[in-house]
């Protein structure tokens, strides 16, 4: 049996903090499990989040500068991390930040500069775990399926509800997942009118009603008549989604709940659609978005029609992605395939990653 420790690091389109997870893994006849053995979220510095919110918009210098400051952030985060729970990993496997994801122009881009980070934490580190599938010709998103097959093959389903809503499910052999559409990103942004980082409680979008125009302009977006392989940057966000919100008159309560049922209706229509072939699914639910009682009210209520749903305890709703990432890491370094085509639509699977500190 070989066992490996590593710390998983993910930083999501919500912006809610840095997620580290350390994790252990052990494969015994190819047979993968894990045990999360510590868990934290480091919140950001006012200073340091109003650069990520923006850094889409950053001209090349200062991109470059904020890349290597997250990457001592990083570095920092893991030091005391690892100082304050007493604990030994093999590596530090690192998403880093998407500031760019234009996979169709071969662009994506994930702050947290790996030198600033081993420089730091003096711990051997894996990122930019995207860029090989892009240059593929794959869509670098989404990635978390590796996880799902070897980690959580019991569920039909694994559905993540990040500032992005993605999918993945096995069909004739083989692991399928993309982007469904948005899930906190656009609640997130609206929380903001208000001057909260998010809706809490779900407070907002409870005191507001569905509004069928604005819902069906948001359905109607061409995003959602496309067929995978396909994914969703800010970007897309600020360029289809919130244009359709700022010029829909109506209030801002309003919106949110609007959203919110468009979010699960989408969700909905994906997982129906493929259900409609069986019966007896189960659909495991993580992510932030499914904290927000608004959104997990509107959204079992359209998923209980046609699967059981699924949510974990709180630590795997909070951490899944940063364990997977962990895991593609592990993979990364026995040099096995941890990207698959089959989801992201690249020429081939690969094992994605770089490699900075390991002993040659």
């Amino acid at each position: 049996m070989n066992t490996y420790s590593a710390l998983g690091l993910m930083s999501g389109t919500s912006l809610d903090g840095l997620d580290i997870a350390a994790v252990e893994f052990t494969n015994a006849n190819n047979n993968w499990n894990y045990r999360l053995k510590t868990t934290e979220t480091v919140t950001y510095p006012k200073s340091l989040l109003t650069r990520l919110q923006i850094a889409v918009d950053l001209s090349a210098e200062e991109h470059q500068i904020l890349d290597v400051d997250f990457g001592k952030f990083i570095g920092e985060c893991i030091y005391n991390f690892k100082t304050k729970h007493q604990i030994k990993v093999n590596f530090v496997c690192s998403h880093g930040h998407t500031s760019h994801h234009k996979p169709h122009q071969g662009v994506t881009k994930q702050l947290g500069d790996a030198a600033s980070i081993y420089k730091i934490c003096k711990i051997p580190v894996i990122n930019n775990f995207r860029a090989l599938d892009v240059s593929l010709g794959g869509q670098g998103a989404p990635l978390v399926p590796i996880g799902d097959q070897f980690l959580f093959a019991e569920y039909d389903f694994c559905l993540n509800l990040g500032g992005i809503s993605n999918i993945s499910y096995k069909q004739r052999g083989q692991r399928i997942a993309f982007d469904i559409g948005m899930a906190n990103m656009p609640l997130n942004y609206l929380a903001g009118k208000f001057q909260k980082e998010y809706d809490k409680d779900g407070e907002i979008a409870f005191a507001g009603k569905v509004n069928t125009d604005l819902l069906a302009l948001l359905n109607e977006l061409d995003y959602y008549a496309q067929n995978p392989p396909k994914s969703l940057g800010i970007e897309w966000f600020q360029s289809h989604f919130r244009p359709v919100l700022d010029a829909f008159d109506c209030s801002l309560e309003d919106k949110m709940t609007t959203v919110i049922e468009h979010n699960s209706y989408q969700i909905f229509k994906v997982i129906s659609e493929i259900c409609k072939t069986k019966t007896g699914h189960k659909v495991l639910i993580t992510g932030g978005g499914i904290k927000n009682p608004a959104f997990k009210s509107s959204l079992t209520k359209h998923l209980e029609r046609c699967t059981e749903v699924i949510i974990p305890n709180k630590e795997l709703v909070d951490y899944k992605e940063a364990l997977i990432f962990a895991f593609m890491g592990v993979l990364r370094y026995r040099r096995e395939q941890n990207v698959l085509a089959s989801v992201t639509g690249a020429k081939r699977n690969s094992s994605s990653g770089d490699l900075y500190g390991f002993n040659s």
